[in-house]
């Protein structure tokens, strides 16, 4: 290898040789900064036969250490710097390396004194133990010096490098590979794969053998290696030639076509079957792919089958092929005899091809490689525990594993390793583990343990911190004990299936972040499933390490930031990856119980609605209401305790707003005994007498923010009025308070107090917390300053009112009398929508915010289309369970100018949505006075059109306690129309789904202001919109000025003559505004 490289280097001095990156190294540098390397390791005692431990990321670093250490003489350990600490321990134990070239400030486990060396001369030592030994390396880091070319010119028999394959009994085992094997089949590959002179895109771990063909064939060959993750490959060069795996396929399809090589696809490490090339193959016709077979002990590869462009390709199982020159296939019986052509043996390979044997296992050694009978004396042959079949033309066809090692994407993997790891837990007796293919082309690792009482996510923790991350099982089941076979053997055909809740994943609480939609919308789409919880994990699912790279693709350009696959490793469920979006800044202080001062302030959502209040006095705008159904005997006395014990659990619930001379502040009261309201009325009467109820204005700085009216219908029948205050609640608070007031009842029913888990915190907690999160306005790096600048600049020169075509002009002042009308979307439509988002890196509510803007841009709003919307603002889990008000508005500015297509509008409302969100601390309150619009009473400041979505109908377990309580049948009503309305048009969309998640509908409602809008006037904007949602879902590709926003109907009403004009006004209303607005 060295010798090779250094030839090249010669006669291609200018000839660029490596890129990463922005980074491209000459021929002439790349030996120069290795040279340099080489000789640094020489001086510090590195001689033929040592060996160096390389710890660098992928990168042009990495490929100078690799060279230097083969100039140098020594042989390379490679490692990958994300594995598990005791993995790369129990490495190091084994290869015992003179050095490890680390990046700066790494850290060798076990280290024992100071950082990593700041250059090539620093020497630091780390003790690394296994077992009883212990070893003292010194570290190595790679700078930009360079030397004279310099090259130890190996003897054939040296090691070159060792590589560390997984072990069956626990630990994993070092394969020597020796220069004169890896020379005779670079030199072969140089010649087989002449499109390796060109770009080579090398994108798999360095610890994985299969990059020795990408990466150092172009490097003996005068090609270039570009070092790349394949979703980093986009925008790039397009490679010429390309080495991966068979399940590499996939993500390959889903790529744009740049990332494929446009020469030679070599693929390898599992088996390949032809109905899974046949979509690449028909993308890219011109290439050549070759389906390359060999284990590491066999130098890469030893035989391989091509299939040229344009030749044909059966479903089933494709040949591995032929032999390389100096090597020798058999396939053999159990007596080592020669099987009939076309039976199954077990493969055995002879030859230069062959490795030394495993580091310091004479033993292992001795027991697969064994003597070749058939060769020349002295020859040895390497028993693969491959099963394959030799045709008659001497072809050679895959045929499974003769023992239980498992190919999966590439990695060999013992299950025995993981079994031994997993046997290593405290509460762990057995462990089985195997791949099974529960979906079809996509194998899994599962374990199976027991006792049953094993914590299996505590177990998974013990195997990730032991194992890299494939070998980690995607399933953990504990059993109370194993199957047994009539002769006492594990059954393993009878190890149960993990259980499935991947079909069926009801939303279990609300989420955190608006983001968290758009994460859970990408992890269902490259899983294959309907839908994905907030809460639901990555791994749990079904996501492997391919997956993974495809997911973090997908979320780089879905959310616009930078992201690893470790850290989806370390984030897996799309709550904890939204939540590690933002630990790049600085960290939230703790939300937690403190001292609280004598003089509480009012939360910045409660100022808002403080000033409102004294602005406008009590009025029912802001109250929230919701209704609940109790048939059967009724203890009223019970009811009564309960709704004491609820305002005693919830500050919220009995803070009143006080002002001194300092302002407005809040205070908590005690011993408060809540009065329950009972109103004796028949069904007639009902829903007049709730419409009422609900439109009571509260008095915020006397009364308490919560009022239960309790309407007796008859002795068995009643209903029941829950009515809060925004000011001590939300969307959310609702259900929890609902969820609450039932519980407690059942307990008092009962005789009993309610046994409830103490709140970690209250509001007045929150309020702090808030003040302290934000920081100073004073203070230019804080929070609160920076999120202002985001938003000044976000909404510069926002328009102060969409000019909607109205019935009526807009008042001086708002009645804020109001009125609503159903909005239904059909399971259709709804499926169109979801498939939309997927296609786009887009959310439901991504497309449903976008068809609106266009809907609204083309009834006369303008360019230019701002939309409220509210964010759940409990952006920590001690709010959980909370009632309290706590959401936030955020103002999403729709740019739908220019007439771009719907796809690109999309785009536009991602990135704008996404930068929102991430700046959603900042209270909507603090933003109209800081942006400071011009004030008017008839309209709502920076937005007059809301957008809200509710996609999972409330936290865990946030429903009533359940259907019965005691005797008394609970049936939650839902909200109590008020007759008021906020904004000129709100609309509040709840999507359903199916039980196996999929799409399933929205329904919900249009609140219209009764100032501005007609009942039949909104109900034809709903119209409108679904009908232009419908069509843009349709064809995303057409231009928004293209879709037809008339109804059916209207077209001829748009073009009859003046003796079929005699409609109704109503019938008009569309078009007679919209000629008004045109001819503005």
């Amino acid at each position: 290898l060295p010798e090779l490289f250094t030839a090249q280097a010669a006669a291609t001095p200018d000839a660029p040789a490596v890129r990463a990156g922005d980074t491209v190294l000459t021929y002439r540098e790349l030996d120069a900064r290795a040279s340099h390397v080489a000789r640094t390791l020489v001086e510090r005692g590195v001689t033929p036969g040592r060996t160096v431990a390389v710890l660098l990321p992928r990168g042009v670093d990495l490929v100078i250490a690799l060279l230097g250490v083969a100039k140098s003489g020594g042989a390379y350990v490679p490692l990958d710097p994300e594995h598990p600490a005791e993995r790369i321990a129990a490495v190091l134990a084994d290869a015992d390396p003179v050095l490890a070239v680390v990046e700066p400030g790494f850290r060798l486990p076990g280290e024992l004194s100071g950082g990593a060396s700041d250059g090539p001369s620093g020497d630091n030592c780390a003790a690394v133990c296994a077992g009883s030994s212990c070893a003292d390396i010194g570290t190595l880091i790679v700078t930009h010096e360079e030397a004279a070319s310099f090259t130890t010119v190996p003897q054939p028999h040296d090691p070159a490098y060792l590589i560390f394959t997984s072990g069956s009994t626990g630990r994993p085992k070092g394969v020597v590979v020796e220069h004169g094997s890896v020379a005779a089949y670079l030199v072969r590959a140089r010649t087989a794969y002449p499109d390796a002179g060109g770009l080579s895109l090398v994108h798999s771990s360095v610890t994985f053998d299969l990059t020795v063909t990408g990466l150092y064939t172009p490097l003996v060959s005068g090609g270039c290696a570009h070092l790349a993750e394949l979703p980093d490959a986009v925008g790039g060069p397009r490679p010429t030639f390309l080495k991966g795996t068979p399940s590499h396929l996939e993500l390959l399809e889903t790529l744009p076509a740049e990332v494929s090589p446009s020469g030679t696809l070599v693929l390898g490490g599992e088996a390949l079957r032809g109905e899974a090339l046949h979509a690449w193959r028909a993308a890219n016709p011109d290439a050549t792919v070759i389906n390359a077979y060999g284990p590491t002990e066999a130098t890469v590869n030893c035989l391989e089958f091509r299939i040229e462009p344009g030749a044909g390709l059966a479903d089933g199982a494709v040949p591995i092929g032929r032999p390389f020159a100096e090597t020798r296939a058999y396939v053999l019986d159990a007596a080592l005899r020669p099987v009939a052509p076309g039976v199954a043996g077990e493969l055995y390979v002879s030859g230069v091809v062959l490795a030394r044997g495993y580091l310091g296992r004479p033993d292992l050694t001795a027991e697969r490689f064994v003597a070749d009978p058939y060769g020349p004396p002295g020859a040895r042959m390497y028993r693969t525990g491959d099963l394959a079949r030799r045709l008659a033309d001497g072809t050679f066809v895959y045929a499974g594993r003769a023992d239980d090692q498992i190919k999966l994407r590439g990695f060999r993997i013992e299950p025995g390793e993981i079994e031994a790891v997993a046997a290593a837990h405290a509460d762990v007796t057995r462990a089985v583990v195997l791949a099974r293919e529960d979906r079809p082309g996509d194998a899994r690792l599962i374990a199976w343990v027991t006792p049953e009482t094993v914590d299996t996510e505590e177990l998974r923790a013990h195997l990730a911190d032991a194992l890299p991350a494939y070998m980690v099982p995607a399933a953990i089941v504990a059993l109370p004990a194993m199957p047994l076979t009539p002769n006492g053997k594990i059954d393993r055909k009878a190890l149960p299936a993990p259980e499935e809740t991947a079909t069926a994943l009801p939303v279990q609480r609300a989420q955190r972040d608006p983001r968290e939609d758009l994460v859970r919308e990408l992890f269902a789409g490259v899983l294959g499933l309907a839908s994905v919880g907030p809460d639901d994990d990555f791994f749990d699912l079904g996501g492997h390490s391919l997956l993974a790279i495809r997911l973090v693709s997908r979320l780089r350009a879905g959310l616009g930031v930078e992201l690893s696959v470790k850290q989806l490793f370390q984030s897996s469920t799309p709550a904890a990856l939204v939540r590690s979006l933002g630990e790049s800044e600085e960290a939230r202080p703790a939300l937690v119980r403190g001292e609280r001062p004598e003089r509480l302030p009012l939360s910045y959502g409660q100022q808002r609605l403080w000033f409102l209040h004294r602005m406008e006095g009590p009025n029912p705008v802001y109250n929230l209401a919701a209704a609940l159904r109790l048939t059967g005997p009724l203890d009223q006395d019970a009811l009564r305790a309960a709704y004491a014990d609820v305002v005693a659990r919830h500050e919220s619930l009995r803070t009143v707003v006080a002002e001194d001379e300092q302002g407005a502040h809040q205070v908590v009261l005690d011993d408060v005994r809540p009065e329950l309201t009972v109103v004796r009325c028949t069904e007639d009467e009902l829903a007049e007498l709730l419409a009422e109820d609900a439109r009571h204005p509260f008095e915020l700085s006397a009364e308490l923010p919560l009022k239960l009216f309790l309407y007796e219908l008859a002795e068995d029948r009643h209903e029941l009025l829950v009515l809060l205050h925004h000011i001590a609640g939300d969307g959310w608070s609702t259900p929890l308070l609902t969820r609450d007031l039932t519980r407690a009842y059942a307990a008092r029913a009962e005789g009993a107090a309610p046994q409830w888990r103490e709140l970690p915190v209250q509001y007045a907690d929150f309020a702090l917390w808030q003040h302290e999160l934000m920081g100073s306005e004073e203070d230019p790096d804080s929070r609160v300053s920076r999120q202002v600048a985001f938003w000044q600049e976000t909404l510069a020169d926002l328009p102060e009112e969409l000019a909607l075509p109205t019935d009526r002009p807009r008042p001086a002042v708002a009645s804020y009398r109001g009125d609503n009308v159903a909005v239904t979307v059909p399971a259709a439509l709804h499926r169109a929508v979801a498939a939309c988002a997927r296609a786009t890196d887009a959310t439901v509510f991504m497309v449903v915010q976008a068809a609106l803007a266009v809907t609204l841009s083309r009834l006369g709003a303008g360019e230019d289309i701002p939309l409220g919307s509210p964010v759940a603002g409990r952006l920590d889990e001690a709010l959980d369970d909370l009632v309290g008000d706590f959401i936030n508005t955020l103002v999403l500015r729709t740019d739908v100018g220019g007439d771009p297509t719907f796809t690109e509008l999309l785009d536009r409302v991602r990135e704008s949505d996404l930068a929102a969100w991430s700046h959603q601390d900042l209270p909507f309150e603090r933003l109209v006075e800081v942006l400071n619009p011009t004030r008017s009473l008839a309209r709502s400041p920076l937005f007059q059109t809301l957008l809200a979505f509710n996609n999972t109908g409330g936290p865990a377990g946030s429903g009533p306690a359940g259907a019965r309580l005691g005797e008394v049948e609970v049936t939650t009503r839902g909200g109590v129309g008020s007759g008021v309305a906020k904004f000129d048009l709100a609309f509040n969309l709840r999507e359903r789904h199916t039980d196996d998640g999929a799409a399933d509908g929205m329904s919900g409602i249009l609140e219209y202001a009764a100032d501005l809008f007609d009942h039949r006037t909104a109900q034809r904007l709903v119209d409108r919109f679904t009908a232009v949602l419908a069509r843009l879902v349709a064809e995303p590709g057409q231009r928004i000025g293209a879709v037809d926003v008339l109804l059916d109907g209207e077209h001829a009403a748009a073009l009859t003559g003046p003796s079929d004009t005699a409609r109704t006004a109503e019938d008009r209303w569309f078009l007679d505004n919209f000629e008004r607005h045109a001819a503005r």
